[in-house]
């Protein structure tokens, strides 16, 4: 959520900004119109009460002469009439103001972060930026087989059943699948706090709406989230664990010297997919429950964009350790997430769609969130509460990177090799082969 302030004094350079991200300007003309009636309101109800305590004072003074004088009684009388006429005036004009005020939360609660100055200009995907490039995509000499094709031949993914169970767009990884996919997500886990710096979380999977609307989920995206609701207790899954990590210094004021602080976790994810009807219907590209291992970062305020540029290396070592090659993709304002003021993709290659699919997305917020959720900090003991910055990661979306490996690591037959930083998290489990010093899924 921007700074209120911001929409009165600074409305040029936001009706330039939202053209940037695709947003459209009639939610200026709204925030305008309604900042205005709000500010004709407060002046209306304040001088209806500075006439009424002027008034209160008369009234004292005539109830103090009211013993020995009747006209005084009388007077003081009236003027308590009056002024009971002045109080349903301003009780109404209250509840104006609050209607108005509502309005106005409801629409800057919907309005997208400012892009940063170095971010590119751009309506879409097609306008983003390239920032570099790691490895070099594998030749090879046979046609390579799709996740889903090698998965389903393996026998460690499992979809016709997943839909038995559950319907379209949802997995079921099987044997050696189940036990790699847990091997990325302790693999990824031990990176990030052990070499990173991050604290591990296991945070909650369901969250209130209070938590969400921290975070920029609600309202704009409640479409795309699954809720759940017992008796009059409303609880949304979460659709990254962003949203646990980042509530967790909700409300809070922290002390001098206390920040940055860094999470990780890995969490399921669950997300609707709304408006993506006929995008990457099969397989585990696009589902609506995955796992995840999340980054989060809450930093002081003029650190934050050195804070995203280490997140972004951290996410990039991931691929390295694994082998994958990426590349490092600078969004443009248009394709920019609604809270993010800055924001890389990671884009790993898979061999059988022959281009880059998006692995990673780390985002600095700046105070967009911060504002919401009221995460503070003092500089000083007696400083003024500052609004702190937060950034989000992925460290990386596991699913999608059991993708790559089946992907880039698969031979002729079918079967596919296990990169090497993961050898101690699988050594002896069912489902592998050991071949010297590789490790591999066989067909059977």
């Amino acid at each position: 959520m921007l700074d209120p302030k911001y929409f009165n004094e600074n409305t040029a350079e936001l009706e330039k900004a939202l053209e940037r991200r695709n947003a459209s300007p009639d939610l200026v003309a709204s925030l305008k119109d309604l900042s205005r009636a709000r500010r004709d309101l407060i002046q209306e109800t304040e001088k209806l009460k500075s006439v009424r305590n002027a008034a209160s004072q008369e009234i004292a003074q005539l109830k103090a002469k009211a013993k020995s004088d009747p006209v005084a009684a009388a007077a003081a009388d009236k003027r308590v009439l009056e002024m009971r006429a002045v109080g349903d005036q301003v009780k109404a004009l209250d509840d104006k103001l609050k209607v108005i005020q509502e309005q106005l939360d409801s629409i800057a609660l919907r309005i997208p972060n400012i892009p940063h100055s170095s971010v590119p200009d751009g309506k879409d995907a097609e306008q983003n930026v390239e920032a570099r490039k790691w490895g070099e995509p594998k030749k090879f000499s046979f046609q390579p087989l799709d996740h889903v094709a090698l998965g389903e031949g393996l026998g460690i993914l499992d979809f016709e059943r997943a839909g038995k169970i559950s319907g379209a767009r949802f997995s079921l990884y099987m044997g050696a699948g189940a036990t790699l996919e847990r091997a990325l997500i302790q693999f990824m886990l031990d990176l990030h706090t052990r070499e990173h710096g991050y604290e591990e979380v296991i945070p909650p999977f369901m969250v209130s709406r209070a938590a969400m609307t921290g975070t920029g989920q609600l309202p704009k995206f409640e479409e795309d989230l699954f809720k759940t609701q017992v008796a009059d207790r409303e609880l949304f899954l979460i659709p990254t664990s962003e949203v646990p990590l980042t509530n967790i210094l909700r409300d809070e004021i922290l002390a001098p010297g206390t920040l940055p602080r860094y999470f990780t976790a890995y969490s399921p994810c669950f997300r609707s997919e709304a408006g993506s009807y006929g995008k990457d219907t099969k397989g585990l590209i696009r589902l609506h429950q995955f796992q995840k291992v999340e980054m989060v970062k809450i930093t002081e305020a003029e650190k934050s964009y050195e804070e995203l540029e280490k997140m972004v290396k951290n996410a990039e070592k991931v691929l390295e350790l694994l082998g994958l090659p990426y590349r490092t993709v600078l969004l443009c304002a248009g394709d920019m997430g609604f809270g993010a003021t800055k924001t890389y993709d990671l884009e790993v290659w898979l061999p059988a769609q022959d281009t880059y699919r998006e692995i990673s997305s780390c985002s600095n917020c700046e105070d967009f969130q911060a504002r919401r959720a009221q995460i503070r900090y003092r500089k000083d003991a007696q400083g003024k509460p500052i609004l702190a910055h937060t950034l989000n990661g992925s460290g990386l979306a596991v699913g999608r990177t059991f993708v790559a490996i089946l992907e880039n690591y698969q031979d002729a037959g079918g079967n596919v090799e296990i990169p090497k930083p993961l050898h101690r998290y699988i050594e002896g489990a069912p489902g592998f082969t050991r071949d010297g010093d590789k490790i591999w899924i066989k067909r059977k």
